[in-house]
């Protein structure tokens, strides 16, 4: 008769064993990587050179046609204020479309399933990379106010104060978040740059006529038109009531429609 191993049956079945947490992926490392996706594919470098190629055409404008009685830092801001203005607010709206246009929010959805950390991170290092540009800019026009007054053998002035650089930051990076508010809202690079240059270029030509028409928009223009609000930053000083305007103007032009593009993004089908 075969007898049975007592210390087999008396052993305690082995416990269930839960599964690990997985820890969230940290918020700096998702802006590394949204930082590192705008300077991997070609044409994303490129547009990021050119906030430096830019600058540096700009400057070399100003010393080879500006009048020696021009030749001042104010002059030099100025010249590059253009460029920047239509270069920032592509790379803050391609940062957003691209998730849609190149079909890469599969990816970057399926790693990172709550579009708002992934939203933040790309706001986030767009303001960055705006306020970095901006200030390698000034950089370049200071270079150049030096090398430009030193050939011109005029004397080197210097009319551009902090305050006045913040401003000059200030509305640089408003620029850019209106690039970035159209990106979320329309979520397609075609469109969304179009958006934009009707929305700098169209409708400010548009608010100018109808306010030298007529005297009602004229006082109203200030409340509802952003960009001659954003504008005045640009002028080296701002009132209270100029504050003002920026603050009215700003939220129906860019936080409403902000947070309508942000409500469409956590709902938009990812193809």
């Amino acid at each position: 008769m075969t007898s049975l191993d007592t210390t087999t049956l008396s052993a305690p079945a082995p416990a269930a064993t839960t599964p690990a947490r997985i820890a969230a992926i940290p918020a700096r490392r998702i802006m590394a990587t949204e930082l590192r996706k705008m300077f991997d594919t070609r044409s994303g470098f490129w547009l990021m050179a050119s906030i430096a190629i830019a600058a540096v055409l700009a400057t070399g404008a100003v010393i080879a046609f500006a009048p020696d009685s021009q030749l001042t830092y104010g002059t030099f801001a100025a010249a590059f204020g253009i460029p920047m203005s239509v270069i920032l607010p592509i790379i803050a709206t391609l940062s957003v479309t691209s998730e849609w246009s190149q079909r890469s929010g599969l990816t970057t959805f399926t790693l990172v399933p709550h579009r708002s950390r992934i939203i933040v991170a790309k706001a986030v290092v767009s303001v960055f990379v705006g306020v970095v540009g901006v200030l390698a800019a000034l950089v370049v026009g200071a270079v150049g106010n030096i090398v430009g007054t030193a050939i011109a053998g005029v004397d080197t002035v210097w009319d551009v104060s902090v305050a006045d650089v913040l401003l000059i930051v200030l509305g640089n990076v408003l620029g850019l978040l209106v690039g970035f508010m159209l990106g979320v809202l329309i979520r397609s690079s075609a469109a969304a740059i179009v958006a934009y240059f009707v929305y700098s270029f169209v409708l400010p030509t548009l608010a100018g006529l109808l306010a030298a028409t007529q005297h009602w928009f004229h006082d109203l223009r200030p409340w509802v038109d952003f960009n001659y609000a954003q504008s005045q930053l640009f002028s080296g000083s701002m009132t209270a009531q100029q504050w003002a305007h920026l603050a009215v103007a700003g939220t129906g032009w860019l936080v409403l429609p902000t947070l309508l593009g942000l409500w469409l993004v956590m709902r938009a089908e990812v193809k």
